[in-house]
This record gives C-alpha cells, sequence and structure tokens, in this order.
C-alpha cells in the first residue's frame, strides 16, 4: 500500500492550525486542510504491513485499538497516493456515513495502531480522511441519492446524534420510511451542542449533512422530548420499529461542600449555552460566560479541553484545570505497548492556546477538589483542594492518597465540571418498560433489540459514554438487523 519505501521518504505531517493569537478572537474552525501534493505524500508513508492493525477495532487493555468503524484505510491511503480520489471516496463510505464528522473529531485510535509508528510517526490518517471527504464535497461528488424504492414501512428515530444519524441514513437508503426526533430546537445531538464550532462548523458542516439527508427523504422532528411531548402509545401506532439512540446525558457530579453555590456548571450546559450564543438563537447566558472571570475546569478528556478553549474564546480573566489522574508519560510504558492506544502526555489545541493566551499550560495533575466555598451573594470564590498519591490498594487496583499538608485554596470565580457522563436519560425508557444494565443503559441481545418487541437500541444509550466512531459503527449494526426485522416481521 502506498509507496513501497514512502514510510522511510516522508516526515509526518500535522495537519496546518490557524495562528494562535487570532483564532481565539473567533469561533471558526481552527484546522484548514493539508495541500494536495502534501496529501498524497502521507498516503505514501502507509506501508506494506501485511496484517495493518488501523483497520480492525478490537479492545485492549481497556482501551480501543484501530478502527471501531472497520475503516479500509490502507485502501485509501494507496488510493490517495495514486490520486485516485473517487475511488478512495468510494472505500471510505463503504465503512463510515459521516466521514466529514470523524475526520474533525475523531480521537483517531487508528493511528495509534498503526505500524509505522513503531519507531517513526504514524500516517496521518485522520487528515487524509479529512482531505478525502472535503475534496468530494468541493467535486460534489457528495449529493442526495434519495432510495430508487420504498418499502413503505415506517422506522423512528429517537436522538440524532451520531448514533442517530447513522441509523436513519442505513434504513432510508434500504429504502424505509425514516423520522428522527430531537428534543432540542436542532437536529445532530453530541455533534451539535456537545462539540464547540472551532472543531466541527455547526452551519458549514454539520448542517450541510442534515440537509442532504433531507432531500433524500428522512423527517427531522425537533423540539420534541419523546415519553414527555408525545405518548409512547402514539409512537407505537404509527411505526413498525423504535430505535433509541439518546446520548449518555446524565452527567458526574462532584458531591462535595459548596456544591449548591452559584456559578458552578456541567460542562454540558456550558458547551451548549456557547453553541446557542454563536448561533444567534439568544444572546450569551451571562450566567454561564466566562467572560472576565477565573475559570476552572475539573476533568480533563476531550470535554475538558473544549471548555478551556471555549473560555479562551470568551475572553476568560484566567484558566485553570486540575485532572486527578497522574501526568502521563512523554512516551509509550512497558504496560502499553504497541498496538495499544498510546497512554502518553499530549498537548491538545486548547491546552496551547491557553500557553499562547495566559504563558502556561492550565493543567494540573494529581489534584482533588475537596470544597468549594463562596461569597456575600452565593457564588463560588474559593475552590479548596488536596494532592493526591496513587498507590496499589493490595487488590491489584491504584487509589489515590490525600498527601497531608498539600492542601491549597484558589480563587475561582467559575467551574465547570467535566467529570464524565453516568448514563441516559430514563424517561422514555421508564415509559417503555425497557431492561436496564447495571449502569443504567438500556439492556440489548446481540441484534440490539430490547426486551421488548420492536424497540432497539444503540450507542451510548446502549454502550455508556463513548466516542462517535463507535456511536456510528453501532447505529449502522442496528441498522441492518431492523432492516432484517422489518423485512420478516411485515
Amino acid at each position: 500500500m502506498g509507496k513501497t519505501t514512502g514510510f522511510m521518504e516522508y516526515k509526518r505531517v500535522e495537519q496546518p492550525e490557524r495562528q494562535l493569537g487570532k483564532r481565539v478572537k473567533d469561533w471558526k474552525e481552527f484546522k484548514k486542510n493539508i495541500t494536495r501534493p502534501e496529501i498524497q505524500k502521507q498516503g505514501a508513508r502507509c506501508m506494506e504491513c501485511g496484517i495493518p492493525y488501523c483497520h480492525p477495532g478490537i479492545e485492549l487493555n481497556n482501551g480501543v485499538s484501530g478502527c471501531p468503524l472497520n475503516n479500509l484505510i490502507p485502501e485509501w491511503n494507496d488510493l490517495i497516493y495514486r490520486r485516485r480520489n473517487r475511488e478512495a471516496l468510494e472505500r471510505l463510505l463503504v465503512t463510515n456515513n459521516f466521514p466529514e464528522f470523524t475526520g474533525r473529531v475523531c480521537p483517531a485510535p487508528c493511528e495509534g495502531s498503526c505500524t509505522v509508528g513503531l519507531n517513526k510517526s504514524p500516517v496521518a490518517i485522520k487528515a487524509i480522511e479529512k482531505y478525502i471527504i472535503e475534496q468530494s464535497f468541493q467535486n460534489r461528488w457528495i449529493t442526495p441519492r434519495p432510495p430508487a424504492a420504498r418499502t413503505n414501512k415506517h422506522a423512528a428515530v429517537i436522538g440524532s446524534g451520531p448514533a442517530g444519524l447513522a441509523a436513519a441514513d442505513c434504513l432510508n437508503r434500504a429504502g424505509h420510511r425514516v423520522t428522527v426526533f430531537e428534543k432540542e430546537d436542532r437536529p445532530g445531538g453530541l455533534l451539535m451542542y456537545g462539540i464547540p464550532n472551532m472543531k466541527l462548523d455547526k452551519q458549514k458542516v454539520l448542517n450541510r449533512r442534515i440537509n442532504i439527508m433531507k432531500k433524500e427523504g428522512i423527517i427531522f422532528k425537533t423540539g420534541i422530548y419523546v415519553g414527555r411531548d408525545m405518548k409512547v402509545t402514539e409512537l407505537q401506532n404509527k411505526f413498525e420499529a423504535i430505535l433509541l439512540c439518546g446520548g449518555a446525558e446524565k452527567p458526574r457530579d462532584l458531591n462535595i461542600p459548596g456544591r449548591n453555590l452559584d456559578q458552578i456548571f456541567f460542562a454540558v450546559d456550558y458547551l451548549k449555552a456557547s453553541t446557542k450564543a454563536i448561533l444567534g438563537e439568544r444572546k450569551q447566558n451571562s450566567q454561564i460566560n466566562a467572560a472576565g472571570k477565573n475559570v476552572l475546569i475539573i476533568g480533563g478528556g476531550d470535554t475538558g479541553t473544549d471548555c478551556v478553549a471555549s473560555a479562551i474564546r470568551q475572553d476568560c480573566k484566567s484558566i485553570t484545570q486540575f485532572e486527578i489522574l497522574p501526568e502521563p508519560p512523554q512516551e509509550r510504558q512497558k504496560d502499553n505497548p504497541w498496538p495499544e492506544w498510546p497512554r502518553i502526555l499530549n498537548k491538545d489545541y486548547g491546552h496551547r492556546e491557553a500557553e499562547a493566551v495566559f504563558g502556561s499550560d492550565p493543567r494540573n495533575f494529581n489534584i482533588k477538589t475537596v470544597k468549594f466555598t463562596g461569597d456575600d451573594t452565593g457564588s463560588v470564590n474559593q475552590v479548596h483542594t488536596v494532592q493526591v498519591k496513587w498507590e496499589e490498594n493490595g487488590k491489584g487496583n491504584y487509589e489515590p492518597r490525600e498527601i497531608k499538608g498539600s492542601e491549597k485554596k484558589w480563587k475561582i470565580d467559575m467551574v465547570i465540571i467535566a467529570v464524565g457522563f453516568l448514563g441516559p436519560n430514563d424517561l422514555l425508557i421508564k415509559r417503555l418498560n425497557l431492561k436496564q444494565s447495571s449502569d443504567s443503559s438500556v439492556w440489548t441481545d446481540k441484534s440490539f433489540r430490547t426486551n421488548q418487541e420492536a424497540v432497539f437500541a444503540a450507542g451510548d444509550m446502549r454502550r455508556g459514554q463513548s466516542l462517535v466512531v463507535h456511536a456510528i459503527d453501532e447505529g449502522r449494526k442496528m441498522s441492518y438487523e431492523v432492516d432484517k426485522f422489518l423485512k420478516k416481521k411485515f
């Protein structure tokens, strides 16, 4: 695949980014496309490794290795190198409905398992994926393609995040009548309100795809919370199949003293308010605005980074980020061999922006938040912390132990909690009398069927908080089972 000696001749090139000092002044996407000559070189770096670990998504050591969508990565790398872009698009779309999303927001576990990455920088797979799909849009190869025939069978998709969109797209292509219900005012779910605009442009990228899906015959109904605004019986009477694709929306909280103070928000609420303001739906809520404030982000991960970058764009006074886990090493350790996902220290876009604006990385590791205190108005103004050390507990697990004398107080005007999610909202789950797993997610069998006839579930609602690629993969697999069910049952 690619050029036989390409991985030795060419170095990895990252996607170019807009200048740090300028991009923090707006909400436009911060990454730019690699040029055509350079993208060919990146495709040429894909070596003929024999067993491409980038392609099969497998679980290794509690982490994903390779692509959960089983993207045919070596194939379209080779086609890009040979300038056969239309064929590269065809191979890309075999496994991925929305490369324009994953090419922007996926953490690229495929690159972590790239064979070139054993002793050199891995192939720039994510950049190549984005290049293929964006060039295809520019060349107008991506156009609405309604199905040639309809089955006249109706499926309801509840939730318009990546799992719901993937399922709706596949079922529509199979000829079924698909209606997508979304409780928010715009379709997209996590893609719309959970990921900031500078990573995924809502108008140019997300709405572009939604509009194509509408022209292909998919009906989107927004502002409808099924189970509350619409009775379950009405849903069951109108549709032969019901697909549950809601997200893991219950945020994990910090149950510590002072949690009830004002100016403490969940990340999901903060990011949603920021996006709504950008889209012009309403003026930026002054209560969920970082402007002029000393902001603390509790929690690492992509969501925490997105909050850092968003607060900077709102012109915060300072930015601090807490992570209870230890600082990752600079290089792979012996207990984290290839092709596992490399658990190493990365400086994400928000951290680089914080360095440019405030002069230092905002992250603080091995730190535990123990208490919030407030001012006379009831708003948070101090955060109390203690340093921790991770020690083995005698059962093979590590636990954080507080270090005496390491207590500290931080002057903070606003806190954003970004420590993950616990599971889906269960209103509709209860209305449908669905069986739940121990983590409150919807139980299904291997065919994505719930304990109720004609009701299926996929994505975060079934497996818990996960990656966009996992959600798309589950939506695709569930749609296959629903298609078989509809054709057999009716």
